[in-house]
């Protein structure tokens, strides 16, 4: 899922991670960072100029292509009679602006029918799976549930031609470098023999498969567990869980630790230490009053674990270990990563959140972003950029303001805090 827009309402910037797109095939309307539309290199030309560039670029690259060790005869099959796809370029520029919190996204992905699903398929798949933890070290709820959000558990991985849809975003898209580095892995693979050209098929982004591999995941990560001789996260549920399995264990995975639990704080907790940067031990933790479950007592107290307050301070708390960074490698919303840990326990009989969500808050639109990192950015508090992402960045120029507004700086966004930053911006402007 490397540097594409979240599937989940998140409270981190998209990084560069190695997945993509985290539940977008699975979850009917998760939410997405929308980026603002930019104009395509070709938005006033006419049909014919745009058939001729496609078709001017296509040569260029199949020359590139052919410097970088592609098949002539791979490259030929993959790219006869390409033509762009006009619903790619649709959707890389006009992504849908939602706005669900975190709390309406999580009851999408751990839905009663997700959890019946993923433990028949944990049955049906015990010793598949107990196989692949031997190997990987990798729990194998954790496993079933992103199979579960990434795809449907196999049931919606995309029906689009790979190659075209990269092709297409590597002419027209908003990243033609990110997508054309894609689109040389594809053929590295159809190179390599895994899949044939029409039955690589995928997301609009070029997401491939159960799990939902981009290609240079697929090539770095991606294995044959079946013993076929082919990678087939398509077609193959032992490839693909184990390929996902291989990428965890290589993102750091400690077998055996919880992703992490929800948690209480004490009266007076200082809310500014809550943020996934801020880690300390367990030992800690509790020494500052924080009430762990008693499953924590299982854990070394060296144990290093940061606070996430995805809701803010009046909404749950939890703390989350090395293994829910792990998760975050896989997709880096922060929402993605609770509702993997929260789907994993569901499949076990728990994970059911304790405390109550702030329901009544209005989440913020797109625009509301952009005015909240326009306005934070006009009165002195530095939100790194007004790009509409409420990365780590604008948290803490959110926290900043919160302090100074003697409020609970737990870096969350919501329309209250906006209309108080409005007031704010007013009285500076009126004062000077």
């Amino acid at each position: 899922m490397p540097e594409l827009p979240p599937s989940a309402p998140s409270v981190t910037r998209r990084l560069p991670t190695a997945l993509l797109l985290g539940c977008a095939m699975a979850l009917a309307g998760c939410t997405s960072h929308s980026v603002q539309a930019e104009p395509t290199r070709l938005a006033n030309s006419t049909q014919a100029e745009q058939d001729s560039s496609f078709e001017h670029w296509l040569a260029d690259f199949q020359r590139r292509a052919l410097a970088q060790g592609v098949d002539p005869d791979i490259l030929q099959q993959a790219t006869r009679e390409l033509t762009p796809d006009p619903a790619v370029i649709r959707a890389d520029q006009h992504q849908p602006e939602f706005s669900r919190p975190v709390w309406e996204y999580l009851d999408g992905a751990v839905s009663t029918i997700r959890v019946n699903s993923g433990q028949r398929l944990l049955d049906e798949h015990a010793d598949l799976l107990a196989a692949i933890e031997q190997r990987f070290g990798v729990d194998r709820h954790i496993l079933v549930a992103i199979w579960g959000l990434e795809s449907n558990f196999g049931g919606n991985m995309g029906s689009r031609k790979v190659v075209r849809s990269l092709a297409t975003l590597a002419h027209e898209g908003r990243r033609p470098e990110f997508a054309e580095t894609q689109l040389l892995a594809a053929l590295k693979i159809l190179q390599r023999g895994d899949v044939a050209v029409d039955a690589m098929v995928g997301s609009w982004a070029g997401a491939m498969g159960q799990t939902q591999f981009i290609p240079t995941t697929y090539n770095s990560h991606a294995v044959d567990f079946d013993g076929n001789g082919k990678r087939d996260i398509w077609g193959s549920e032992a490839d693909a869980l184990a390929s996902a399995a291989n990428y965890l264990s290589a993102s750091n995975w400690q077998s055996g630790q919880p992703w992490g639990f929800e948690i209480r704080l004490p009266n007076g907790f200082d809310y500014a230490s809550a943020d996934l940067n801020q880690r300390q031990s367990l030992a800690h933790w509790r020494d500052h009053g924080v009430h762990l479950p008693s499953s924590a007592d299982q854990l070394d107290d060296d144990s290093l674990a940061a606070i996430l307050l995805p809701a803010g301070h009046r909404g749950p708390a939890f703390m989350v270990l090395d293994n829910f960074r792990s998760i975050m490698r896989y997709n880096s919303s922060t929402s993605y990563a609770l509702a993997i840990g929260l789907l994993s326990e569901r499949l076990q009989g728990r994970g059911q959140v304790q405390a109550s969500w702030p329901t009544q808050d209005q989440p913020l639109s797109r625009d509301h972003r952009l005015e909240l990192q326009q306005l934070l950015s006009d009165t002195g508090f530095e939100p790194g950029g007004v790009d509409g992402i409420l990365g780590a960045n604008t948290r803490a120029a959110i926290r900043r303001f919160q302090q100074q507004q003697a409020m609970a700086a737990d870096g969350y966004a919501n329309l209250a805090l906006l209309k108080h930053l409005r007031s704010f911006a007013e009285q500076q402007s009126t004062s000077n």
